[in-house]
């Protein structure tokens, strides 16, 4: 695998910021090596373990960020199966809420393998997706808004009741979420931005659609690494040091993405994201079906 060092930094930090931010990671990792004319490093069998290595930098970064919550949901998942009762609303309940949320994801991951493989190959659909999560994005900001405009004219006990905290969903609301974030799968969906958007639509609010969305990716991201990253065996020493730096400032660059964003969904929208995903989308698709197929 050809890597030079301009090209794991510019891997590492576009991982790192798009993986926590609403707008596709894996879209970006596609999309922007076609433009950039890195065809020989994208066709490699290695880029894929090379991508999944970044998202483990991600995925440290987040452990770090939420030590607390997993450090919690590790005491207390040895504590409920210790006790064999789990109860609804309860710190124990919102663990297993994360292990329930993953599942989808997983089983769809192992099932659909080779055909989602090969749509990572294509930046045309990564594009393409790219507008679809713009539009996804915008819909679930719209029927929020809408939601929160409803309830103004509520009692405080009954917009209580639209809008719930973290550990009151159901098993069913867990699913729902991660069916949410499986669509991630496909290149230019955004994981993050899908799992929130399912988790506004269980009326969770922004804050907690976030941080059960961050919560949800680090267990994924690590089961993905775990399969993907050995494949790096073989590779000369200097190409696994700069993986290693890619991961290195893939971690750095999530961790601050993560501070940033946590602060910013205490009240802030996804609408930005959605203008975003819809222009940087549409820019592509333009370049890739008249400039780039002029040149092929």
């Amino acid at each position: 695998m050809n890597l030079n060092i301009w090209q794991i930094i510019a891997l590492g930090l576009l991982q790192g910021f798009t993986e926590l931010f609403p707008i596709s990671s894996l879209g970006h990792t596609v999309i922007i090596p076609a433009l950039f004319g890195w065809g020989d490093l994208v066709r490699n069998e290695s880029f894929l373990p090379l991508i999944v290595a970044l998202h483990l930098g991600t995925s440290i970064a987040l452990v770090a960020y939420f030590w607390r919550d997993w450090l919690q949901v590790v005491k207390v998942l040895f504590k409920s199966i210790k006790e064999g009762e789990v109860k609804r609303g309860t710190d124990e309940w919102v663990s297993w809420l994360i292990i329930i949320g993953c599942i989808p994801a997983g089983l769809i991951g192992v099932f659909l393998e080779s055909p989602l493989k090969q749509l990572f190959a294509s930046p045309l659909i990564a594009a393409t997706f790219l507008v679809v999560n713009g539009s996804l994005l915008f819909l679930g900001d719209v029927l929020r808004k809408r939601a929160e405009g409803d309830a103004q004219s509520l009692s405080p006990k009954e917009r209580e009741a639209r809008f719930r905290p973290l550990s009151s969903l159901t098993w069913k609301d867990a699913v729902v979420v991660g069916l949410g974030q499986s669509l991630a799968l496909i290149p230019g969906i955004s994981r993050s931005g899908a799992s929130m958007v399912a988790g506004l639509g269980v009326r969770l609010n922004y804050e907690d659609a976030a941080r059960f969305s961050f919560l949800l990716g680090t267990p994924l991201i690590g089961a993905a690494a775990l399969l993907e990253v050995p494949q790096l065996r073989g590779q000369p020493i200097s190409t696994l040091e700069l993986v290693l730096v890619g991961m290195v400032l893939a971690g750095v660059a999530a961790y601050l993405s993560t501070k940033f964003l946590m602060k910013y969904f205490e009240t802030g929208r996804l609408l930005p994201f959605a203008f975003y995903c819809w222009a940087a989308g549409l820019a592509a698709l333009v370049l890739f079906l008249t400039v780039f197929s002029g040149r092929g």
